[in-house]
């Protein structure tokens, strides 16, 4: 049974989906629709979704169209790559950054505008839901959760199609419009679908949107130096940049190069494998970088510690959960690694490639050649290495002493 519903706030990117599930939630519900769309980056133009919201019947005062790329960036992206994060020893996580900061961001215009209730566009089958509504119950548990996908039959492009034509709901062509089910934001763009669901078939080329391929990528190397303040990277080529602006020069110099394709089979939280396709460019500079400057600024124990943790943060992320006290309890821990990690590091970008090829750090230095020189040095003793492999080897020494004395 559908609950009463007087004010619902709904993701809206102004397509094909969201525009259906608009009429949907005023007819299926009778209630007021407040359209929520969200810039982080995905490269779009916002302004016809509010055009398209007004041709609904949405009062204009409750449209919400916001810049969050600066806030993304500086307060989910950057928190994230300091912990090198991975899922499955590949994803750099695009997608599931994103939907904590547009759950909260919903959120709170609910809390705005009297909203009782949110809703989302995902599907029932994938993990956005998981992140969207992890998301509300984390900020605010009274919201209730409208998932159309969950309860209306329009379980087909057909059946959206006819909707859209039986009530008025003008369906835009764009051109060089992708057929592949896509997601993009300021941190990479995502391909699912049609043949990409046989794990064995070769993407086309004509899929990948940004990057140009590592074939046709400049014969000439590049090189670029990334400056580091606590582990975020704060300069380009010796020019401060702000987070967005920073993501957005690495994603242009990584496009450029070819940098940053990814074709995987991962685990989805619900249950089933899925096949993906990604592009990013920036977060792979930003990955090979960071760990550049952490090999001459972080502990060998606390680097080793970050390694074992970061597949359960990412995880976390993965799996919609960026709210969650364990999240928090990893970042704090994550963020106090990076006090020390200051820095420049030198990349060369060549035909798909990131390779670093210096790091220096004037305050944090813990590269020191008095101790790892090949050459004659005062200050390390050579001798005291024999103890030092003994101590270590003595549980060994008894466990083989003993099976010498059982004859094994």
């Amino acid at each position: 049974m559908k609950r009463e519903v007087k004010k619902v706030v709904l993701a809206y990117s102004g397509g094909l989906d969201t525009s259906i599930i608009l009429k949907w939630l005023q007819d299926e519900y009778n209630c007021e629709v407040v359209t929520f769309t969200a810039d982080i980056g995905q490269g779009e133009e916002l302004e016809p979704a509010r055009k398209k919201a007004i041709e609904l019947g949405i009062k204009p005062e409750n449209i919400y169209i916001e810049d969050l790329k600066e806030e993304f960036v500086r307060d989910y992206v950057f928190p994230m790559f300091r912990a090198n994060t991975i899922y499955e020893g590949e994803y750099l996580l695009g997608t599931s950054i994103a939907r904590p900061l547009i759950a909260k961001r919903q959120a709170e215009i609910a809390a705005l505008t009297g909203a009782d209730a949110v809703s989302h566009g995902a599907t029932g089958k994938g993990n956005d839901q998981v992140r969207f509504e992890m998301g509300y119950l984390g900020i605010n548990s009274d919201l209730i959760i409208i998932a159309p996908w969950r309860e209306w039959d329009l379980n087909s492009r057909e059946k959206l199609l006819a909707y859209a034509a039986k009530h008025g709901i003008t369906i835009e062509k764009k051109p060089n419009k992708s057929p592949y089910s896509m997601d993009a934001n300021l941190l990479h763009i995502s391909y699912e679908g049609l043949v990409l669901e046989d794990p064995n078939a070769e993407p086309e080329e004509d899929m990948w949107r940004w990057t140009a391929s590592p074939e046709n990528a400049p014969d000439q190397a590049e090189i670029i130096e990334i400056g580091y303040e606590k582990g975020d990277p704060v300069l380009l080529n010796g020019q401060r940049l702000s987070p967005a602006s920073m993501l957005h020069a690495l994603n242009e110099l990584g496009c450029k190069h070819g940098i940053g394709r990814l074709d995987i089979v991962e685990n989805r939280f619900v249950g089933m494998k899925s096949r993906g396709c990604y592009e990013t460019p920036g977060g792979t500079i930003m990955l090979k970088a960071h760990r550049a400057i952490e090999s001459i600024t972080l502990d060998r124990e606390a680097a080793h510690l970050k390694d074992e943790l970061m597949p359960r943060y990412a995880k976390l992320i993965y799996n919609g959960f960026w709210f969650a006290p364990e999240r928090y309890m990893l970042q704090a821990a994550i963020d106090k690694s990076q006090e020390g990690v200051n820095g420049t590091v030198r990349l060369k970008l060549y035909k798909g490639n990131v390779m670093v090829i210096g790091r220096d750090s004037t305050t944090d230095n813990l590269f020191n050649a008095d101790f790892c020189t090949f050459e004659e040095d005062e200050v390390y003793n050579q001798k005291d290495a024999e103890g030092f492999i003994k101590l270590n080897a003595l549980r060994l020494i008894i466990a083989g002493k003993n099976k010498k004395r059982q004859g094994k």
